[in-house]
């Protein structure tokens, strides 16, 4: 069943059937058997099934083993999903329904019903990756859980590596995940305000300006020494706070601090630096400002202020939950409610943005919305629909556990969706492809209009072309031999009764005759084949791999030392003429070749239609 299941959805044909409950009961009632066997990485292909159908028609087999099956230590059952209607493009209609609930329901703390406020708050310095994705899918989750809402707020503290594109980009990236946010909001909008914070600590003995130099105060931190500037007296701490403002040669050498605990365990709580000089205009509000809060200073300030009950953040910023809590105590600000989930990490990828714009500026990718990328401009391209996305992180809930997920199961979610509705196309590899002449085939080329999804009228019809002599893939060609019937499909039988080889032995033609009366099920061989017409489309079809070859990079690990050499293949096709039609993001399926988007449609038959391979959660190359 393992062997049988590898190139499978369903046991019978492409569709759920009383071969899947049936065969599924009998695994199920093995009981422990069954659920130790399903834990090895013996049977994938099965297990892979046995999961999907779970999770897909989990309320009719629960109620199929309740009755039927007993009770005899059941292997667990996933929750149920509601049903969503599908639409032509495999989009669910109602596209962002976070309402249905993680597995695993998750309760937010001291959340009143109707009164939650949560924020959003991604720094523009780069577009939304999958990691961020997670954050606000979550926020709007427990926004639409309480009855509350969200605010999108760009924490721009930083000019150096912020821009306009990003702020634009992250807003479209936001509104493709279908976050519904309240409005829109920017620290720097603050920053009159967390400029009188600044002055108010500074008069109140809870923060001094230092001149320290950076690298020997970091040093002083982490030994826990006090820094020679911290007993300044208030009327010193002001004046080099002026000179801050200015931007003067006095103020560029200092920073502010708070004054906090230099002694505490917790590093973060040893005088954390609040404003930096920097002047790099900003992208929003010039040249006004030359100083700039951290982002420990502002986040708190500018979540009370704005009246944010619950601030979400990843677990990775654990050890600075106590400096938030006691910063905000020291500004005299309400309380904002911190509620932790683990930060998502994949595998063979980089999420952080510093790393990922050293490939946009080494021209290793594209661009930001490069297919390779893990943003979410980036996977869209390679054909993953926000549903699949959406589907995978609220299955693992707020979890607090550190984990590193595997791409697949995101592609197989995206399989499930796509595949029921993706229209059918035809290609074969330019390389060495073969001439198959049928000696008794059509004199006149004919063409018949047949489904584009032989389960899903949906997805409109197609032309096909029947003539004499038709093109084939040569790894097909290789595999045949002389007198073998084969299968043309959407056509019938043939049998071929020639093979001609080239002095070095290649296959250059084969020659045959139709057989439609043969019955496709003896045969071995089921071939894509196209026929020999100008009405053809070039083709290019583009697989990519990951960035790097690590699954995942140690603690001080150099990215540069495991980059892929190859991440980029193209292969030459030619496809029916069907896909000149085909518009920029349509999603489809190469018959026997595996799924694309296509990425540039048709302009002019001397360009190439470039199809994008999609993943599909089995991680070998699609391209034969």
């Amino acid at each position: 069943m393992d062997i049988y299941m590898e190139k499978r959805t369903f046991f019978v044909s492409h569709s759920f059937s009383i071969a899947d409950i049936a065969i599924w009961s009998g695994l199920a009632g093995a009981g422990q058997r069954w659920e130790s066997l399903r834990k090895s990485s013996k049977y994938p292909n099965l297990v892979r099934w046995y999961n999907s159908v779970s999770a897909e028609y989990s309320e009719a087999l629960n109620e199929l083993t309740a009755l039927y099956v007993g009770k005899k230590g059941l292997g667990k059952q996933v929750a149920a999903k509601p049903k969503e209607q599908k639409s032509a493009d495999g989009n669910s209609s109602d596209k962002v329904n976070l309402g249905s609930r993680p597995s695993s329901e998750i309760d937010l703390p001291y959340a009143e019903l109707g009164k939650v406020r949560l924020r959003f708050a991604p720094e523009p310095s780069g577009y939304l990756h999958i990691g961020h994705s997670k954050a606000a899918l979550l926020n709007q989750y427990f926004a639409q859980r309480y009855q509350g809402e969200v605010i999108l707020r760009f924490d721009d503290t930083n000019p150096t590596k912020e821009s306009n594109e990003f702020v634009e980009n992250l807003i479209k990236d936001v509104e493709t995940l279908g976050i519904k946010y309240q409005k829109i909001t920017y620290t720097s909008d603050y920053f009159p305000k967390l400029m009188d914070m600044a002055e108010k600590l500074i008069k109140e003995g809870k923060a001094y300006v230092d001149d320290t130099p950076r690298e020997q105060m970091q040093k002083e931190r982490m030994d826990g020494i006090e820094s020679k500037c911290r007993s300044n007296s208030v009327e010193e701490n002001l004046k080099l706070w002026k000179e801050m403002i200015a931007g003067s040669e006095r103020g560029l050498q200092c920073c502010l601090r708070g004054k906090l605990d230099m002694q505490d365990p917790n590093k973060s709580l040893r005088d954390p630096v609040y404003y930096r000089c920097n002047p790099v205009p900003h992208h929003r509000i010039g040249a006004k400002y030359k100083l700039y809060p951290t982002y420990d200073f502002a986040c708190p300030f500018v979540d009370a202020e704005e009246g944010i009950t619950h601030a979400l953040r990843s677990s990775e910023y654990h050890d600075r939950n106590a400096q938030y809590y006691r910063i905000q105590e020291d500004m005299g600000m309400r309380k904002v409610h911190i509620y932790e989930f683990s930060r998502l990490n994949m595998v063979y990828t980089l999420l952080s943005k510093r790393k990922l714009l050293w490939f946009v500026q080494n021209g290793k990718v594209d661009g930001w919305d490069d297919p390779r990328f893990p943003t979410v401009q980036g996977i869209v391209r390679r054909g993953l629909k926000i549903e699949a996305l959406i589907q995978f992180i609220l299955e693992q809930g707020a979890s607090k556990n550190l984990n590193l997920m595997e791409w697949d199961k995101l592609w197989t979610i995206n399989k499930k969706i796509i595949d029921p509705v993706c229209p059918r196309h035809t290609a074969v590899i330019e390389e060495r492809k073969v001439l198959l002449t049928l000696t008794d085939g059509p004199d006149e080329p004919f063409v018949r209009i047949i489904p584009r999804h032989k389960k899903y009228d949906g997805a409109g019809e197609k032309a096909t072309t029947f003539t004499k002599r038709i093109w084939i893939d040569y790894a097909d060609a290789e595999y045949i031999s002389v007198n073998e019937e084969v299968t043309l499909m959407d056509w019938g039988n043939a049998i071929v009764k020639e093979i001609i080889k080239d002095q070095d032995g290649n296959i250059t033609q084969l020659v045959g005759v139709l057989h439609l009366q043969g019955s496709v099920k003896t045969t071995k061989l089921k071939l894509t084949w196209l026929a020999e017409t100008s009405e053809l489309v070039n083709l290019s079809l583009v697989e990519f791999d990951y960035l790097i070859t690590k699954k995942k990079l140690e603690e001080g690990e150099d990215f540069l030392d495991a980059l892929n050499p190859c991440t980029k293949k193209e292969t030459a096709a030619i496809g029916d003429s069907n896909i000149r039609n085909l518009k920029q993001g349509e999603i489809l399926q190469l018959e026997r070749k595996g799924y694309f988007r296509c990425d540039v449609p048709f302009v002019r038959p001397s360009k190439p239609v470039v199809l994008i391979a999609i993943p599909d959660g089995r991680q070998q190359s699609m391209l034969k």
